[in-house]
């Protein structure tokens, strides 16, 4: 955990974006939404270019709500299944967020599906979870992955060199085989269920799917439903590059 804020006490304007999402709103990449569909204001007028100018002084607010910038807060949890990685869907029976005994708003820096489990970040650093999303930045996924049956070679390769489903292209960084039915498998963009599809393409089913890293930061012993601040040093091991 760190007390420094995003803004500081810096005089110079900044970009409402980043305003926003040093606010514990949402990512970076969310509150660029946010402001383009019109529900931020600066001093009483909304405003929905992203890379318009705010100062310290100005009132900021979203959905009505003044906003300002929090302290940043990063949290590494150990995510069961059937828990789903949202704070507001009224139909979620379980959600990751409510593991975490923490004062501060906080969102997931990327998502595990609901029968996925394993390391999952959560923080109110929209910047931070920006990098650790974006593909452009390089930053490694990876998985361990039981599947029903063994998958053939061939389809391996194929994964690895890229396939199309449901219109996307699909395509795992490295595949690593570590017995009959056991895999690690490295992601360097995660789309939605793209482990599964892939498996499934493959003539097989995935039985259990756990992410065990993220950059360098491992999941290492944290018990599941387990959570714990991330120190500095771990904050720089999730954004260690490819």
């Amino acid at each position: 955990m760190t007390d420094n804020k995003n803004i500081s006490s810096d005089t110079d304007p900044v970009k409402l974006v980043k305003y926003i999402s040093s606010c514990g709103i949402a990512s970076r990449r969310n509150s660029f939404d946010l402001i383009k569909i019109g529900k931020v204001s600066v001093n009483g007028t909304i405003i929905s270019e992203p890379s318009y100018l705010v100062k310290q002084t100005d009132k900021i607010t979203v959905n009505g709500d003044e906003v300002s910038p929090e302290n940043f807060i990063y949290v590494m949890l150990n995510k069961p299944q059937d828990y789903a990685c949202t704070n507001s869907d009224p139909h979620a029976d379980k959600k990751a967020i409510d593991l975490i005994n923490c004062p501060y708003r906080l969102f997931s820096a990327g998502r595990l599906d609901k029968d996925s489990e394993g390391l999952l970040i959560f923080t109110n650093d929209g910047n931070y979870a920006d990098k650790l999303i974006h593909p452009r930045n390089c930053i490694l996924k990876k998985y361990e992955v039981f599947t029903s049956d063994r998958i053939p070679e061939s389809k391996l390769k194929e994964l690895s060199v890229g396939i199309v489903d449901d219109g996307e292209t699909l395509k795992a960084y490295d595949i690593k085989q570590i017995s009959n039915k056991e895999y690690i498998f490295t992601l360097n963009e995660g789309k939605k269920r793209e482990i599964r599809r892939m498996v499934r393409y493959s003539g097989t089913r995935v039985v259990r799917l756990t992410r065990i890293s993220i950059g360098s930061l491992k999941l290492g012993n944290l018990k599941l439903g387990e959570w714990k601040y991330m120190t500095q040093h771990d904050i720089a091991k999730s954004l260690k590059i490819c």
